[in-house]
């Protein structure tokens, strides 16, 4: 265990007594903390910006966007408020309805943080798309979420989204941020926005609204689109100012991508909740650039992810020499186990360790966390946050569940019932009833709790893999490499990355008439990466004479991973045949 880290140079953390809250803690105490609006109404957007105007804090700096070439503009509240007013006044004019779902497929580009809070305050549904995905990922999402306006750049809309114009019926209008409309079915995100006004009536949305779709992966069937609701900025706020520790003036850095759950929670709403600076980085990965911007910047709360600690930890020292990390009062980590090595190897590199934390798109804010006040456990994902409750259960095929004791390892379920938890499954009722048993939210993935509290990681229960913080589940990855015409059957597996953690793995029959060779290997590698993207397509492909299936016909995974690890090959009894000849299982 690794003591706390505080010294008397430092701001008393924001939560100190973490039992003698949890004893008083009610989740309506803290939806009182919100600004809110007239007759009970909510919305994130507001909350983000426009409550910081209205009490004069306007001219502080709410965005600081670093360009990836050398640019560099800060954005204020109050500029924030009146662009965000200008998108939201623009989609209205455009006939978009409260409900209706305004994707973005964008880098870290401010035209993203506008859009994200105009959206919100039109009353519609924001719904970002990873901008690594490729176009099968991206066509998939937007059919899935009848998005009607697209905003993106001109170089993703020809890369990802031209071609598959004709299969988007409800696609009505795509927003360049960066051309003049010249391209066929596009209009000027700019021109768009020059032509309306600053000011705007204040949001009419109520708590229950919904204001957030994000996209995860499942083992079957296409991604699951989970709603959120503008409640969840009850928790964003919250875990913001007690597990991450953020007050206004904080400059605060979320390396995130707001193409996923994280960039956006953690990456807009929360920092801009509490008042903080977001310091935003266009560029990807560089170890002496990040470690430059935490020495220029003069950060103070840095959020990260372990695959991109992992990375700092193999440049070495050298990267580090020079610069200056003392502003650093916390750092925190997210999107898979922090393994215990990256947690010693901050306290010797940088002074201080960095805090786990677990939650999931399906949470929608952080639900367990290793706090600044309390000592880390290096390999806990932490405790549960003031106001939720969680267990290690089991379940039972009545459909029930059962508590299980400290130290023996079971599904991790949450008490549901928090104001981030997220409200269904984009039109997929019998999915999202499946995840709740007994009044608890069933994660899917496997943890122990030890007598103290707190918990830690052990795998999925099912076939979604962690990569490099990403979900991907194999039924896109399968999917897509069954369109080549050499693909008879695949199968997904994830394989221990040092430094992604997991990779994706696939297993591949050939129909009759193609035989296995380095060049189809290379291919069907190709074939996938340019489909899928590089954060969803394999890293390593086998070839297989067959698959293991079970009776029905299913692929099994398990048995491809325990082939793989050299794990036990467990229950066979539902193989098809007994045991294959041919899989080498």
């Amino acid at each position: 265990m690794i003591p706390k880290t505080l010294n008397d140079r430092e701001p008393v953390p924001n939560l100190t007594d973490i039992e003698a809250m949890r004893a008083t803690f009610s989740w309506d105490a803290a939806r009182a903390e919100c600004a809110g609006l007239p007759d009970g109404g909510l919305n994130i957007a507001f909350e983000a910006v426009d409550r910081w105007v209205a009490a004069g804090c306007g001219e502080a700096v709410a965005l600081r966007w670093l360009g990836k070439n050398g640019e560099r503009r800060d954005f204020s509240y109050a500029e924030l408020a009146r662009l965000s007013n200008r998108f939201a006044n623009a989609l209205q004019r455009l006939g978009i309805q409260p409900g209706d779902r305004v994707c973005i497929l964008a880098g870290r580009i401010p035209e993203l943080y506008i859009t994200a809070l105009g959206t919100l305050k039109a009353g519609a549904v924001f719904c970002p798309l990873f901008s690594a995905f490729g176009p099968e990922p991206v066509r998939v999402r937007l059919v899935k979420s009848r998005a009607r306006v697209l905003i993106t750049t001109t170089l993703l809309h020809q890369r990802k989204v031209r071609e598959q114009r004709s299969e988007l019926p409800h696609l009505e209008q795509v927003l360049l941020t960066d051309g003049n409309g010249d391209e066929p079915g596009t209009r000027s995100f700019h021109t768009l926005l020059e032509a309306e006004t600053d000011h705007r009536p204040p949001p009419r949305t109520q708590p229950e609204d919904w204001a957030l779709l994000h996209f995860t992966s499942g083992t079957t069937g296409t991604p699951k689109g989970a709603i959120h609701v503008h409640e969840a900025v009850v928790a964003h706020g919250l875990t913001g100012r007690w597990v991450l520790d953020l007050r206004p003036g904080d400059i605060y850095w979320c390396t995130a991508d707001p193409g996923w759950v994280t960039g956006v929670s953690y990456g807009i709403i929360a920092p801009l909740v509490n008042g903080a600076t977001l310091v935003v980085d266009e560029a990807e990965f560089d170890a002496r650039r990040w470690y430059a911007i935490l020495d220029r910047e003069r950060v103070n709360v840095w959020y990260t992810a372990p695959t991109a600690v992992r990375m700092l930890m193999k440049m070495g020292a050298e990267a580090l020499c020079g610069h200056d990390l003392s502003a650093l009062r916390f750092m925190a980590s997210v999107g898979e186990p922090l393994n215990p090595e990256a947690v010693h190897w901050s306290m010797a590199a940088l002074g201080r360790p960095f805090h786990d934390t677990w939650w999931q798109t399906e949470t929608g804010a952080i639900m367990i966390a290793n706090y600044r006040a309390a000592p880390v456990q290096p390999g806990s994902m932490g405790q549960p946050l003031p106001g939720i409750e969680a267990a290690i259960v089991q379940r039972r095929p009545d459909g029930g569940v059962d508590r299980l004791p400290p130290g023996v390892e079971g599904e991790l379920a949450l008490r549901a019932g928090w104001p981030s938890m997220f409200r269904g499954y984009l039109e997929d009722e019998e999915r999202y009833r499946q995840c709740f048993a007994d009044g608890w939210y069933l994660s899917g993935d496997l943890a122990t709790c030890d007598a103290d509290g707190y918990f830690r990681f052990v795998g999925r229960n099912d076939d979604v893999i962690k990569t490099s913080g990403h979900l991907v589940g194999p039924f896109e990855v399968e999917n897509v490499l069954m369109e080549h015409p050499a693909v008879a059957e695949a199968g997904m597996i994830g394989k221990p990355d040092e430094f992604a953690g997991q990779i994706v793995k696939v297993f591949v029959a050939l129909k009759a008439g193609y035989e296995p060779s380095d060049a189809l290997r290379k291919e069907l590698l190709g074939f996938a990466r340019t489909h899928l993207g590089p954060a969803v397509a394999p890293r390593e492909l086998e070839f297989a004479a067959d698959l293991p299936k079970t009776r029905s016909g299913k692929i099994m995974r398990r048995l491809l991973r325990a082939r793989e690890l050299g794990l036990p090959l467990g229950d066979m009894s539902t193989l098809e045949g007994g045991r294959s000849q041919n899989s080498g299982v």
